[in-house]
């Protein structure tokens, strides 16, 4: 791979097509990559290789996301309705209202990081105080950050600035770097931009002597010679959580950067690496699927890949990453624009963040493909710049 000591700035993102193809890929991307990886969390390599040999696909009978697919589709969700005027209150309020205030799931509110905002934020502490507990380095933020990236398509900075915001609910210090790194990446790559562009932008956005730069430096410098190189590099021997954010970003941009952006490569890179292998490949799905679109992704990891479960979250039960991503993706006439096909689940979510109703109550100038049983968005809609009720409940 190409150094990226000197690296060009990143290219302006080229058309909606291209766009909606690499958002759809990136989402997509990172829903296979953590089904793929679920069941190689918290394993080694010789654990990964005395169960299954090396992992070539998937391994479960009925794969499926886990917490870092629904809470992507959290973010995703709160970040389409607000847009680039997210605040910290948008964010705690929708942890209230979608999670911290319902009965949960079985998870529990998924891992260490997201339990210790619930208690915080249970116990009344508000943004940025709820974010101090001891997990604030973890990956839990890194994990839903793509969905950042897909909407500032090729403004790495914006991604960073807005996935912090989010993360200051939950995360502090390396959380946030982890979470900033992987949202400028997939902004970049959701211009088309080279691996080696797509990696300093990650390294841009982040303190030059944080951990997690250090470790991502580590990780690319010696992606060249494998993922058993790249593991040597960044794991913390003996340390037994998995979830250090600084860990497994530079993980899954070691085996972005080995696999030279490849899609199939870098997530079964990722996969047999084990660790946190669930974001780990989420991520760097995440990467590859902006970098070359949808297409990139073989067809028989995407067809399992259904709507959430709720297993984690039980308020994002019955929506898809394909969704989400077209809410994401800007069109000709404004945030989604009058060619977009959006499923016809959406329509009823998109009625009140875009003008001109039919009769039915559907935005008259969004055509709309099939019905299915998704449901609507439970945080797509009041708040959107444009609705009469402006800033409408999280």
């Amino acid at each position: 791979m190409a150094s990226i000591a000197c690296t060009p700035p990143v290219p302006a993102p080229d058309g909606a097509v291209g766009l909606r193809e690499r958002a759809r890929g990136a989402l997509l991307g990172l829903a296979v990559g953590d089904a793929l990886g679920a069941p190689a969390e918290n394993l080694k390599p010789s654990e990964i290789r005395a169960r299954w040999g090396r992992i070539t696909g998937y391994v479960a009978e009925t794969p499926c996301g886990t917490d870092d697919t629904e809470y992507a589709i959290f973010s995703g969700l709160l970040l389409a309705r607000h847009g680039s005027a997210l605040t910290p209150a948008h964010v705690e309020a929708a942890w209230h209202e979608w999670i911290a205030d319902r009965a949960e799931g079985p998870f529990r509110g998924a891992g260490f990081s997201e339990r210790g905002t619930l208690e915080n934020l249970r116990r009344g502490l508000a943004a940025p105080i709820s974010a101090q507990h001891r997990h604030a380095w973890s990956d839990g933020l890194a994990m839903r950050a793509a969905p950042f990236g897909v909407f500032a398509a090729g403004r790495p900075a914006e991604a960073a600035r807005l996935v912090a915001i989010d993360g200051s609910v939950s995360h502090e210090g390396e959380g946030i770097y982890g979470g900033q790194a992987v949202a400028a990446a997939v902004a970049a790559a959701m211009t088309g931009a080279p691996v080696p562009v797509v990696i300093a932008s990650a390294l841009a956005v982040i303190p030059e002597d944080s951990w997690t730069a250090r470790s991502l430096r580590r990780a690319v410098a010696v992606a060249h010679r494998g993922e058993r190189a790249v593991r040597s590099a960044v794991v913390i021997g003996g340390y037994p959580w998995t979830d250090l954010a600084p860990e497994a970003v530079a993980l899954a941009f070691g085996a972005y950067a080995a696999a030279d952006g490849d899609f199939v490569q870098a997530v079964l890179t990722a996969v047999n690496m084990g660790r946190d292998a669930d974001t780990t490949a989420a991520v760097a799905g995440a990467l590859s699927g902006a970098t070359h679109g949808i297409s990139t992704i073989p067809a028989h990891w995407a067809g399992p890949i259904g709507p959430a479960r709720g297993r984690c979250l039980p308020s994002m039960a019955g929506h898809h990453v394909l969704d989400v991503a077209e809410l994401l993706v800007p069109g000709e006439d404004g945030k989604w624009g009058v060619g977009a096909v959006l499923p016809g689940t959406l329509a009823g979510a998109l009625a009140e963040v875009l003008p001109g109703e039919s009769q039915d109550g559907v935005p008259a100038e969004v055509p709309v493909g099939e019905t299915g049983g998704r449901g609507r968005s439970p945080l797509v809609g009041a708040g959107n710049s444009g609705h009469p009720d402006g800033e409408g409940q999280s």
